[in-house]
């Protein structure tokens, strides 16, 4: 048998090479073979693949590189895939069609020796289970993709939805800025008419205004020089009475007063409180709210009062004046000027025809409202006086000073009646037990005393502030009194038997000011947190808090019938709270 070898990319060793011929076809006997079913499926793969594991053992074996060969190769089998020739044979095999596979072979090999036969017919069948698996992948993945790309696309239009919607919301809103922005631009063009209409009479006003100012210097100017003519003339008075006092006997001083005569303080059994036995509402504290804030003055508010019988409110000021409102309105009713320092203390007369004021200047002045001018300037005072109060005659007037002292003044005599001393600082704050002549004081040297107004002689003190009192006041019945230091704490002590009922915190801050309702049960206090805050005497603790000020909140007082509270603070203004 004859071999012959081809190139290497054919890598097919040929065992016999047979040329057949058409003149040939007629020569040859083809002769039925009777094939087995599993011998048809792989008679004519088999020696093309048993010639392809030959040809790849040859290769791969040691021996073929020199190397030699230690160990018996393993034995192996591999299906070559059937080309398209092979494919049909065995089908008709299968079939049983032998006439048809012997023309079939004849005209196969007679196109394929005259190379008719292009590479498609000769190239290997595909593998149908292996086409189908990468069918079945393909498929799977595409089913994938199209699973995201239906997600993707419905959050595309879940997104697209939600922009149509803002576009058509700022739309909208377009449309609605663009109307107001239209009405805006009308508007203003009426009022820079309306503005223009007004533009003569503010010009006309503007000069008003300067020549009403030019005459007002001009007024103080002349003030001020009245004021030192009447102080010459007052000093002139002043020398000329002294030298007739010492001219004048000591009898004859003390039987003739310079003003008037000298008012009687009544006897304690000659009057009687008529609130002792009377029982007031407590008022609803916790319901006041804020109903009206009114810019007083040019600084700070440092005392407020009540008229006894009119709803009118007088506030003082550190801007060395002093001023009358309507209440609940808050208008202006009068004012006054004559102080030359800050303002600290004010009281009404029991009737409502005088005002008394105090001052830093040391003095305390009386003002008639008949003649709406000072009355009567009192001067023995020598350092800044804190705080003044009528006693219920309306007789006598007493004051507390930063000299240590609280003084009792005649208004009948315009003279000073008595000096309590006593006290090791400055005495803060007084007020009178309520229809009786005794004093209460409240000091820097954190005491708070009574003194009987006749003789001078101080009744009792009360001890148990941890820093400087500011303020005092007793109830309508007289028996309680609250005071509060600069501690934030508010002591309540009991007159008849001389001890502390209690007390009461709701701030670190300072506690500038206190006062009592008509029931004696609530205490407003003005804190220097700018907080006013409101406590039950009975249960010691706060029930309300009431804010709204800017700054240090310095006076609080309740109306006399409770309806309504008043606060003034640092911030140059005062508070009404029902």
């Amino acid at each position: 048998m004859a071999t012959q070898q081809l190139g290497p990319e054919d890598e097919i060793e040929v065992l016999e090479q047979v040329e057949f011929s058409d003149s040939d076809d007629d020569d040859i006997n083809y002769a039925a073979v009777q094939l087995s079913d599993s011998e048809d499926d792989d008679s004519d793969e088999d020696l093309v693949s048993a010639l392809t594991s030959l040809q790849k053992s040859k290769r791969g074996s040691p021996a073929a590189h020199g190397v030699p060969m230690t160990a018996e190769p393993r034995s192996g089998t591999e299906v070559r895939p059937a080309v398209v020739d092979d494919f049909i044979r065995n089908f008709l095999i299968k079939v049983g069609m032998e006439r048809t596979l012997d023309c079939f072979n004849t005209e196969w090999y007679e196109l394929q020796s005259k190379g008719k036969l292009g590479e498609e017919y000769t190239n290997p069948v595909p593998d149908i289970y292996l086409r189908n698996q990468d069918l079945d992948e393909q498929v799977v993945t595409m089913r994938k993709e199209m699973e995201k790309m239906k997600a993707i696309a419905e959050k595309a239009r879940g997104t697209w939805d939600n922009f149509r919607k803002q576009r058509d919301f700022h739309r909208m809103h377009h449309k609605r800025v663009v109307q107001e922005k239209d009405k805006l631009t009308l508007d203003l063009k009426h009022l820079h008419k309306h503005y223009l209409s007004y533009e003569p009479t503010l010009k006309e006003l503007q000069a008003k205004y300067q020549v009403a100012m030019k005459e007002k210097m001009l007024m103080r100017l002349e003030r001020d020089r009245m004021r030192a003519r009447v102080e010459e003339v007052e000093a002139k008075i002043k020398v000329l009475m002294d030298s007739k006092v010492h001219a004048t006997p000591p009898a004859a001083t003390k039987k003739k007063p310079r003003k008037g005569g000298d008012s009687t303080l009544p006897k304690d059994d000659e009057v009687i409180n008529p609130f002792a036995d009377l029982d007031f509402d407590a008022p609803r504290v916790e319901s006041f709210q804020l109903k009206k804030a009114f810019r007083a003055h040019l600084n700070s508010v440092a005392g407020v009062a009540f008229h006894p019988r009119k709803p009118v409110l007088a506030t003082v000021s550190d801007d060395e004046t002093w001023k009358i409102w309507s209440v609940p309105n808050g208008d202006a009713v009068m004012s006054g000027e004559g102080h030359k320092d800050w303002v600290s203390g004010v009281d009404f007369h029991p009737a409502g025809t005088h005002l008394a004021t105090c001052s830093g200047d040391s003095t305390v002045k009386l003002w008639d409202f008949s003649r709406a001018s000072c009355a009567h300037t009192f001067t023995d005072h020598t350092q800044s006086v804190w705080d003044v109060s009528y006693h219920h005659t309306g007789d006598f007037l007493v004051s507390c000073s930063m000299d240590h002292t609280a003084r009792l003044w005649d208004t009948q005599s315009l003279r000073c009646r008595q000096t309590f001393r006593g006290h090791v600082d400055s005495v803060n704050s007084v007020c009178w037990q309520p229809f009786t002549n005794n004093v209460c004081t409240g000091s820097g040297d954190k005491t708070v005393s009574l003194w009987d107004s006749r003789s001078g002689l101080c009744i009792q003190t009360f001890y148990g502030h941890l820093n400087a009192c500011n303020c005092v006041c007793m109830n309508l019945r007289g028996d309680t009194i609250a005071s509060c230091d600069a501690d934030g704490v508010v002591k309540l002590w009991d007159v008849r038997m001389v001890a502390e009922l209690g007390s009461m915190s709701g701030s670190p801050h300072p506690i500038n000011c206190v006062d009592f309702d008509r029931s004696g049960t609530r205490v407003a206090a003005a804190c220097d947190d700018s907080v006013v805050r409101i406590f039950d005497t009975q249960e010691k603790k706060v029930v309300s808090e009431l804010r709204g000020h800017e700054n240090a909140v310095q006076t609080v007082k309740f109306d006399p019938e409770d309806k309504r509270l008043v606060s003034g603070s640092s911030d140059c203004t005062f508070r009404i709270w029902a």
